[in-house]
């Protein structure tokens, strides 16, 4: 099972996901299935129950209306059809007049429209789901996701998105099994949009080319900097290229119970022993994100920490951390996951996908990425 099926599944508890053709929840998709049946059925008691000067019209107009963009093009014409009939029968307890005939075909082309309408939902939706499958091919190529066990550690990925439908933004994560150790990557570009994704794209492809190439970890880092000052140098506007990303690169050498760290200004990963204790990799020397070499030189350091088997870390961006409830207060990862059991990197994001959901009340306001190691 890769990492991104893996972390998909729903934990114990969890809230299923809303339709993406509809953005409903199962409940309330099950509501809306009988919503243009009952209002059919309300508007023949409202006619039935009242004098004869009141009208069932605007209820049996509403359930076309209701089932247009919600239900299928034959559920919709069903419901037009019901509902005229039912127009029609309650007219017949009293002898049709010209009022009567008005209403009857009110409910009648208030049904043809909304066929019409059916339709050109039909057609959005379609043009959507293309456009979402051309979002998924790029998400793939910018962020392709890594094997669940590379060089000799299990991986899982998880990448959510604040905007909604999207599958992609600034936040970046890169795995690279190379004859150093394994190599990897997890940023937050400065800005959203186009630009923060073209920051991306700069970032993976140099950290690529520079993991297999460079002999140190700072060296890659190096790499990293100067293909970022680069493409600034190249690009007409800083509005087209953001300029500076918040990343922490780590190295996994083989066979060795450690990892060592170069932070730039990105949150510290968490290391997540067996005794279900919690600690912060927080960065020995602060450092300038990447891209901003033009303030200040600095060497870079790389501190080496221990990573015993069974340990996992997590890296993540600031979509985790800052992620806020309904009183305003800050998600505390640490706190969350402290004496807590997982079995593995895949559940470990899925239930911290699912906790942090929860906490922000559906979601948070910034993308987030996770990215869990796992020495086994």
């Amino acid at each position: 099972m890769n990492g991104r099926r893996a972390v998909e599944q729903r934990s114990p508890g969890s809230v299923e996901p809303p339709d993406k053709r509809t953005g409903l929840y199962p409940r309330t998709r099950a509501v809306v299935r009988v919503l243009p049946a009952l209002l059919i059925v309300a508007g023949v008691l409202y006619d039935l129950l009242t004098p004869r000067y009141f009208t069932a019209a605007p209820f049996l107009s509403a359930a076309s209306l209701v089932a247009a963009p919600l239900l299928s093009r034959g559920a919709t014409v069903w419901t037009g059809v019901a509902g005229t009939a039912a127009m029609v029968l309650v007219s017949l307890r009293f002898a049709i007049d010209a009022s009567g005939i008005t209403e009857i075909a009110t409910v009648a082309v208030v049904a043809c429209l909304a066929v019409v309408i059916n339709r050109l939902v039909s057609l959005g939706n379609a043009r959507l789901a293309s456009a979402h499958e051309i979002a998924e091919a790029t998400q793939r190529a910018v962020l392709p996701e890594p094997a669940a066990r590379t060089g000799g550690l299990d991986l899982a990925v998880r990448y959510v998105a604040a905007q909604t439908d999207a599958l992609i933004g600034g936040d970046l994560y890169a795995v690279q099994d190379t004859p150093h150790g394994v190599r990897l990557v997890v940023g937050d570009v400065r800005g959203k949009g186009m630009g923060a994704v073209a920051a991306v794209a700069v970032v993976i492809g140099a950290f690529r080319e520079a993991a297999e190439q460079e002999t140190t970890l700072e060296a890659v880092a190096q790499r990293l900097e100067r293909s970022l000052m680069r493409e600034g140098v190249r690009r007409d506007s800083v509005e087209v290229f953001e300029g500076f990303i918040t990343a922490v690169l780590a190295e996994i050498p083989h066979g060795a119970q450690r990892v060592r760290l170069v932070n730039r200004g990105h949150p510290g990963p968490l290391l997540l022993r067996g005794d279900g204790t919690v600690h912060t990799l927080a960065a020995a020397e602060p450092a300038l994100p990447l891209g901003m070499g033009d303030l200040g030189a600095w060497p870079d350091r790389a501190q080496e920490e221990e990573l015993p088997c069974g340990a996992m870390l997590l890296f993540y961006t600031d979509g985790l951390s800052e992620a806020r409830d309904e009183r305003g207060v800050f998600f505390d990862p640490v706190r969350w996951l402290s004496g807590r059991d997982f079995a593995g990197p895949d559940a470990l994001l899925a239930e911290l996908v699912d906790d942090v959901a929860r906490y922000a009340g559906g979601g948070g306001t910034d993308d987030m990425a996770l990215l869990a190691v796992r020495r086994p």
